[in-house]
């Protein structure tokens, strides 16, 4: 039986720094527009219930998903409650629709009070979530997962934020969807990461993800370019808004040592701690340009 512990390491606590990151900024971005009057906090709040439920949701999504297909049958990175057998397929996959109805509700508040088109983004999230790695023909397994978190953990999480604060598209929305991309990369960075540890289970287990289509050299190398993209990205924030946004810049205290393990060959157990201080190293960019753009 799975413990309250169990459940917790379940729902993958160090992946939620990905969830708060695209928050952070596109509030600052809404700030720097001018629109940091007291009642868009609240909204802001929202916005950060919706992310880290989703990112709970794929999470057990992706638990349920790859325990029942027998992917995680041989698992080197953290717990998997389905893999492991603590937790039944049924039990997993109502933990993660429990998440998903509270990012539901989070955002429905959200649509009445700004645009009820919003429902649309928020049930492409949703379903983007979910067949990821579920569904008869995930796109987790087709090598797409990166591309569809750098649309939905980066562009849209950070330009969703922003825009339901100002409920405006204007410099602030470019602004987002640059602050969206340097987001975007390092959350993609995680699953790069997490994906060259899992290549060779990966690939006996039939989950053709970029990574194993890339192979080991050329997706240690992918890793570097997007540390190098949320570099330039930031770079771009500076340069339409303003240069306070490189106190972002630490960063790169976090991403560069764990690009020197991904590019120095670890492998295996040798890359977990890759993926936290790549989660942490998003945070701070995040924080930085946001605050930076917050105080000017």
């Amino acid at each position: 039986m799975a413990t309250p512990a169990h459940w917790l390491q379940g729902a993958r606590p160090r992946t939620l720094p990905a969830a708060v990151a695209p928050v952070v900024a596109g509030t600052g971005v809404a700030a720097y527009d001018g629109f940091g009057a007291e009642a868009v906090w609240w909204k802001a709040l929202l916005a950060l219930v919706v992310s880290l439920a989703l990112q709970v949701a794929v999470n057990y999504a992706n638990d349920y998903s790859d325990g029942i297909r027998g992917t995680d049958d041989e698992r080197v990175g953290p717990l998997r409650l389905v893999g492991s057998g603590l937790a039944s397929p049924a039990a997993v996959k109502r933990a993660a629709f429990l998440a998903f109805g509270v990012a539901g509700v989070a955002g429905l508040v959200l649509a009445a009070t700004t645009a009820w088109w919003l429902v649309a983004v928020g049930l492409l999230c949703v379903l983007a979530a979910w067949y990821y790695t579920g569904g008869s023909k995930p796109y987790g397994y087709l090598g797409l997962g990166e591309v569809m978190v750098f649309v939905f953990f980066g562009l849209v999480a950070v330009a969703g934020t922003t825009y339901v604060q100002t409920e405006e598209w204007g410099e602030s929305g470019w602004t987002a969807l640059v602050a969206g991309a340097g987001v975007g990369a390092l959350a993609c960075a995680i699953l790069v990461a997490n994906n060259l540890r899992d290549i060779p289970t990966d690939t006996v287990a039939g989950k053709i993800t970029l990574a194993v289509r890339l192979g080991d050299r050329r997706t240690r190398l992918f890793y570097a370019v997007l540390v190098g993209l949320a570099l330039a990205a930031l770079v771009g924030v500076a340069a339409l808004a303003t240069p306070w946004a490189l106190l972002g810049l630490p960063f790169l205290a976090l991403a560069v040592p764990a690009g020197r393990t991904v590019l120095g060959g670890a492998v295996g157990p040798g890359l977990i701690p890759v993926l936290q201080r790549t989660g942490l190293a998003e945070l701070v960019w995040a924080l930085g340009c946001g605050i930076g753009l917050a105080v000017a």
